[in-house]
């Protein structure tokens, strides 16, 4: 029974680890047993942001691979990884309308910015324009990113946010209503990877193509607002 339980912790130990780095809580909530039990032969770390790496902190072009692996000397930190340990980073981000042309913004009287699937409401039309073209810049460096500090690395969309792909809807929900929510697609697709697999390859949300290709495809019109997603290809 000793040697037993010494091979099982060895086998454990032995294992690659992917790190998802996500934005919120109720993302990992709903995303995260579907990774883990699809890649089950890894060790599945998440990195919650809390809000918009892209954006965080000042982040730019030339900083954002750096904050990026911050993440992960927080990830080694607290697990006790070694660099080898690691073998992918997938990261998941919103666009939150980000390519659409500037003529698009428009002023609203609502103090929070509003999404829809041909335009962005927002009090201050000039600030979310300048935020357009900053996270458009870093998502583009990103998105030519193939290695961080050696570690395999990908970004992959959704549009115009998670919960827009998941759930179906485009409009703000609270931080209580995504909770409910991601827990309740967590249950659904509770030991149906594939089904969750289906579901996220759909023609109506996926994106077509390469991984360069479904991503220039987000960066064009007013696709960045519409219900589109390339997670499909992590699994692939």
């Amino acid at each position: 029974m000793h040697l037993e339980r010494q091979v099982e912790q060895h086998s454990v130990s032995e294992k690659k680890v992917i790190v998802f780095i996500v934005e919120g809580p109720s993302d990992e909530s709903a995303l995260g047993s579907v990774m883990k039990e699809y890649f089950s032969r890894n060790e599945v770390r998440f990195v919650v942001v809390h809000g918009d790496i892209t954006l965080k902190d000042y982040a730019s072009h030339d900083s954002i691979l750096k904050k990026i692996n911050e993440q992960m000397e927080s990830v080694k930190k607290k697990y006790r990884y070694g660099q080898d340990d690691f073998i992918r980073i997938i990261h998941i981000v919103d666009t939150d309308g980000v390519y659409i042309p500037e003529t698009d913004i428009k002023e609203g009287a609502a103090g929070e910015i509003q999404y829809f699937e041909d335009h962005i409401d927002a009090k201050d039309v000039n600030a979310i324009a300048e935020r357009n073209r900053r996270k458009g810049n870093i998502l583009y460096k990103l998105r030519k990113t193939g290695k961080v500090n050696g570690i395999s690395y990908r970004v992959y969309f959704n549009s115009c946010n998670l919960e827009h792909v998941l759930y179906g809807e485009l409009r703000a929900y609270s931080d209580e209503e995504k909770q409910i929510l991601s827990d309740d697609f967590a249950d659904k697709y509770d030991g149906r990877i594939n089904e969750f697999i289906e579901f996220i390859s759909a023609s109506d949300i996926a994106v077509s193509g390469t991984y360069q290709k479904t991503w220039d495809y987000i960066e064009k019109d007013k696709n960045s607002l519409k219900r589109h997603t390339n997670m499909h290809l992590m699994f692939q």
